[in-house]
């Protein structure tokens, strides 16, 4: 036992330390069961995943839509073009929620009514978890559902093949086959209203940061064909084999999902081809990584990051995580796993891990960071509904859209950061390491101190503070180990 840890400190580690051993061990037979160890222990040194039901297409147009009043309005515009169908697939929404504000503002369930009259629209929801422990019970989406479809010719249906205590978490919509979004973003106001600017000034309602995808081209089949799977083992409705789009544009796209095993007779030994695809691209890392996202629990995910603060691959290499300062669950959980890295890096001033808020001086307010982005080396780029956790790897049914494309990675990460250190892309397009070491890092640890001291915001990034000690990372591997599976 190191002379500078009391017997508590020794006995977190001890534990925390032995609880992810067990986590890692027990994902790791499940997928060795499945025929899948592949997803966790990727063969050969590619970006690309393979382990799932689908492959890259080439001749793809992907643009990435940076919060709600950019997305929501794009996906509006679509909307109103489409010619034969419109298929959503989403964790939850509301009928009442507005696509597009003004006044009068267009609500969700008017934009469908109307569509409704002239193509085919379907909507498949979660059911709801069987016991109302947590939001959207299924008494409030069986009345969604009736919202929906009273009066009009909208079919909803609701999806119930959940593994206990997860859901379907994935946000799609897709339009005439030949457009898809995907990504992070909810058509609800339930927690808050999603329909946020890249600005996050202060309202009445929590800030919101979330990114979502349009996608355009031969990949829609693979969100469409999706789509059409489980439609047809929920609602019992048989839908025709969606066409192979022509070519939009010159990229690669690989659509990746999480599918539990034995949920659905499509697959019945499940698909993780997201956490293959994570994986993949971490390990790999060269120069840095950054990550959006709503939770930092995996340990599949931490064991990566804390291994390359541990054995950096050059001396330039950084992370930078972007977090919720109060995510909805797990706080603990992550603010440990963000000690854990924090000691690995050992005063490297390799990591970073920021939150944002709405607004400066004393109006301040939390900005919730919902976003599922990842980012490495200007080389990858994957955004959907997939969370760093076990659940959205292992248990939820997940989408998202990955591009190895450099200068979309580019391009993205720059309009991100741009954002988030409130500067001009020029003057942040340098070298990715010098940007972090001239401003991330700074601005980020100067705002802590400010809000430590109780003194109003001068900037809306700030560092997250975090623990070491095991004892708050044991919420996230008990849920592991007991409830993913």
């Amino acid at each position: 036992m190191s002379g500078s840890l009391d017997p508590v400190d020794w006995l977190d580690r001890v534990v925390g330390g032995g609880t992810e051993r067990l986590v890692a061990a027990r994902h790791h037979r499940r997928l060795a069961k499945l025929g899948q160890s592949g997803a966790l222990h990727p063969t050969g040194t590619g970006l690309w995943a393979v382990e799932g039901s689908t492959e890259p297409r080439a001749g793809n147009a992907l643009e990435v839509l940076i919060d709600g009043a950019e997305a929501l309005l794009r996906m509006a515009e679509a909307l109103s073009g489409a010619q034969s169908s419109v298929h959503i697939a989403g964790w939850h929404l509301e009928p009442d929620f507005a696509l597009v504000r003004g006044e009068p503002p267009h609500t969700l369930l008017e934009i469908l009514t109307e569509l409704a009259e002239r193509v085919d629209v379907r909507v498949l929801l979660w059911a709801g978890p069987p016991v109302p422990v947590f939001r959207p019970h299924r008494s409030s989406v069986q009345k969604i559902q009736k919202q929906l479809t009273t009066g009009t010719r909208i079919h909803c249906a609701l999806d119930g093949r959940e593994r206990t205590m997860h859901c379907h978490h994935e946000k799609l919509v897709i339009i005439d086959g030949h457009t898809a979004f995907v990504g992070g973003i909810d058509l609800t106001t339930l927690d808050s209203d999603r329909f946020d600017g890249n600005a996050h000034p202060p309202r009445e309602h929590a800030g919101w940061h979330d990114v979502a995808t349009m996608l355009n081209g031969p990949a829609v089949t693979d969100v469409a064909g999706h789509f059409r799977a489980r439609w047809q083992e929920v609602a019992e409705e048989a839908l025709p084999q969606p066409e192979v789009p022509a070519p939009a544009g010159g990229l690669d796209v690989h659509v990746v999902r999480t599918v539990p095993e034995h949920t659905y007779e499509f697959a019945p030994h499940g698909d993780f081809s997201i956490l293959e695809s994570y994986v993949r691209a971490l390990s790999g890392a060269q120069r840095f990584i950054y990550l959006e996202n709503q939770f930092l629990w995996s340990t599949e995910i931490a064991n990566i990051l804390d291994e390359k603060l541990r054995n950096p691959p050059c001396d330039e290499f950084r992370i930078v995580l972007l977090l919720p300062a109060k995510p909805d669950n797990g706080k603990d959980t992550t603010r440990g796993q963000l000690g854990r890295l924090i000691e690995s890096d050992d005063g490297g001033h390799r990591l970073l891990a920021a939150t944002i808020r709405s607004g400066i001086g004393v109006a301040a307010q939390n900005c919730y960071v919902h976003a599922k982005v990842g980012i490495v080396d200007d080389r990858w780029l994957t955004v959907g509904s997939a969370n760093l956790n076990a659940h959205s790897l292992f248990s939820d049914t997940e989408m998202n859209v990955v591009s190895c494309d450099p200068e979309l990675a580019r391009n993205t990460r720059l309009r991100l950061w741009s954002e988030h250190l409130e500067l001009p892309m020029d003057q942040i397009s340098g070298d990715p390491t010098a940007v972090i070491d001239e401003h991330w890092i700074p601005i980020a640890a100067a705002e802590l101190t400010r809000h430590d001291a109780g003194e109003p915001a001068v900037h809306r990034l700030m560092r997250l503070p975090a623990v070491s000690r095991r004892s708050a990372r044991l919420k996230g591997p008990m849920r592991g180990l007991f409830v993913d599976g």
